[in-house]
């Protein structure tokens, strides 16, 4: 089926639009909790669990949820602002049938969407994300008065987060003499983040936790490292962590203040890995969008490296049906199923900290895994009803420009799954190729 609410990552779009509105939250939790009972709970519970990030916009969602679950008949357990990985800790820790996240992720405040986790932590499937979409576009049903489930708020959770991110560690790690600026982009981890460098010894240098309800991701965070990069330089600080909005991606900074991404992070974590034999099958996982020079890197070191569509849902997945334990994106989703059941910047952030730790190098020497290639990425927002990727000119364009790459080099042209935004990724040693394909494309696609 054409999917027409569920994107690449649950459901998102403009706060009180035809999606992210209080009464149609109401109908997706009617929709869950119908899905849930025609399943059949096996034994399990009739929990479902509700976490968000700082949105003003979350109170309304949370509450609207909260509404159509009950009228299903599910026991709702609300846990308050705490970052996306958390939920899909506490929905297993928990014995919930159903994790739900309030986020828009990386957005500003203008949006919300909606992430869904199974009883076993990780996000739905495509397949049982359809079967809802049906649902949701048929006629609803809800119980009768004396099957109204029932509401907690449960207020100690992200002390079991910080706890469940710190055991993940060596025991003995202590982060003493290290000093850090932390961004949690006034979003979900503004509180767990600073607490749990703290507890481990830091100095911490917080950014970005006074959240206000609409300062989320404004000029901070995973998407703006700027003001972060003033702190590293200022403080003298051996290294910046820049969460995004849900917390669970993450861009580092070096001790110069410079930006590096998860693929150089994902380069660390495999070769440390590697050495410790920790690498299951020799082989990690990340997507199409990944620079060639991880890969190239990556066959240096014997290590096998599996490619997947854009979405970090999409890298766990095929890590749990090859049955591999580490993988992750450019953008910073570092996914390590050895521990965690989705991507998770904090716990990423500290268990590279724990490799320079005892490194006796600077930040930006580690973080120089590769040399990666000349690669550009462009975002084009669009305002026409048709798929710009379908226009014919458009095609011609794009087919003449993959001729041009050969097989040295990669493209990847796609339409967002959760913004009017056409994504493209051009990669080639050729850096003046690379810049003249884009502008291009860009042009054409701009101009439509």
């Amino acid at each position: 089926m054409t999917r027409k609410i569920f994107g690449t990552d649950g459901i998102r779009g403009k706060v009180n639009s035809t999606l992210i509105s209080a009464s149609f939250a109401q109908k997706i939790g009617i929709a869950c909790g119908q899905y849930l009972s025609s399943k059949g709970l096996s034994g399990r519970s009739n929990r479902v669990i509700i976490g968000k990030d700082t949105r003003r916009s979350g109170y309304m969602l949370e509450t609207a949820l909260t509404s159509g679950f009950t009228s299903v008949g599910m026991d709702v357990f609300l846990l308050g602002p705490i970052p996306t990985p958390a939920v899909g800790m506490l929905t297993r820790s928990m014995r919930a049938e159903l994790g739900v996240m309030i986020t828009a992720s990386h957005n500003h405040y203008e949006d919300n969407g909606i992430k869904f986790f199974g009883h076993d932590g990780f996000k739905l499937s495509d397949s049982v994300e359809n079967e809802i979409e049906a649902l949701l576009l048929s006629k609803l049903k809800w119980n009768n008065s004396d099957l109204i489930g029932r509401v907690k708020r449960i207020d100690e959770v992200l002390g079991r987060y910080i706890e469940f991110v710190k055991t993940s560690l060596p025991r003995n790690l202590m982060l003493n003499g290290l000093k850090i600026v932390i961004d949690c982009a006034n979003g979900a981890a503004y509180k767990c983040a600073p607490q749990i460098l703290w507890e481990l010894g830091a100095k911490v240098i917080p950014l970005g936790v006074d959240p206000n309800g609409y300062n989320i991701n404004f000029n901070c965070g995973s998407t703006d490292t700027s003001r972060a990069g003033e702190l590293v330089r200022k403080h003298k600080a051996d290294l910046g962590i820049c969460l995004d909005g849900d917390a669970d991606r993450v861009i580092l900074l070096n001790e110069k203040g410079e930006e590096v991404d998860g693929d150089q992070l994902l380069g660390v974590l495999a070769a440390h890995w590697n050495q410790e034999d920790r690498i299951i099958k020799g082989t990690i996982v990340s997507t199409v969008m990944s620079n060639l020079g991880l890969n190239r890197y990556l066959k240096t070191l014997g290590i096998k490296l599996h490619r997947t569509a854009v979405g970090d849902r999409y890298v766990v997945e095929a890590m749990r049906q090859k049955g591999l334990n580490i993988g992750g994106e450019k953008s910073g989703h570092i996914v390590m199923t050895d521990h965690a059941t989705t991507g998770d910047g904090i716990l990423a952030a500290l268990h590279f900290i724990s490799i320079l730790h005892g490194s006796g190098v600077k930040a930006s020497s580690l973080l120089t895994a590769f040399q990666p290639i000349p690669q550009q990425l462009v975002n084009i927002t669009f305002n026409s009803l048709q798929d710009p990727l379908e226009n014919h000119d458009v095609k011609n364009l794009l087919r003449e420009c993959e001729s041009r790459l050969g097989k040295s080099g990669e493209m990847i042209v796609r339409k967002s799954g959760t913004e009017s935004v056409i994504r493209i990724m051009i990669q080639h040693d050729d850096e003046a190729l690379v810049s003249s394909i884009v502008r291009k494309i860009s042009s054409k696609i701009g101009g439509l």
